[in-house]
């Protein structure tokens, strides 16, 4: 009769985890784009590069303002890279601290919500880092339209 409350507390312990993995597998698609997104700068700076090599002495100033664009473009997208990431890190320290405390029976509440709070931080400006990275984008995009 004893090991069904260890069970039942083992499982309560996976409920609780079940919201943060959740979390973790909508980061892990917001870095997929991300690196989509910073492959695809990537490939257009090459070709801008070949370009501004071949150019005119007329295309240079144009090619060297899209070439300093995508370069803000490209550190936008890290920094949204490397706050999703860090969001990421911290959940899995959460997941990890709340199967740590049940194991050695101690009260990681606290600092799991710090963890926590802190990893939506990171979410949150990764996700601002990439809005802004949208908004240059569509911003150049207009200025060649015209």
């Amino acid at each position: 009769m004893q090991p069904e409350p260890v069970i039942s507390n083992i499982s309560h312990v996976i409920q609780l985890s079940v919201a943060p993995v959740f979390l973790l597998t909508g980061v892990g698609s917001i870095l997929s784009v991300l690196i989509n997104r910073l492959g695809r700068i990537v490939d257009r700076i090459r070709v801008v590069d070949q370009k501004l090599i071949a150019s005119a002495r007329d295309d240079k100033a144009s090619l060297r303002f899209e070439l300093t664009t995508l370069g803000r473009r490209m550190r936008l997208i890290n920094w949204a890279i490397s706050l999703c990431i860090t969001c990421a890190l911290l959940v899995c320290l959460v997941i990890a601290m709340l199967f740590v405390s049940f194991f050695i029976n101690m009260n990681v509440s606290y600092a799991a919500a710090i963890l926590f709070v802190v990893a939506m931080l990171a979410l949150i400006g990764g996700l601002l880092s990439f809005l802004r990275e949208i908004y240059l984008a569509i911003a150049i995009a207009r200025m060649g339209m015209h």
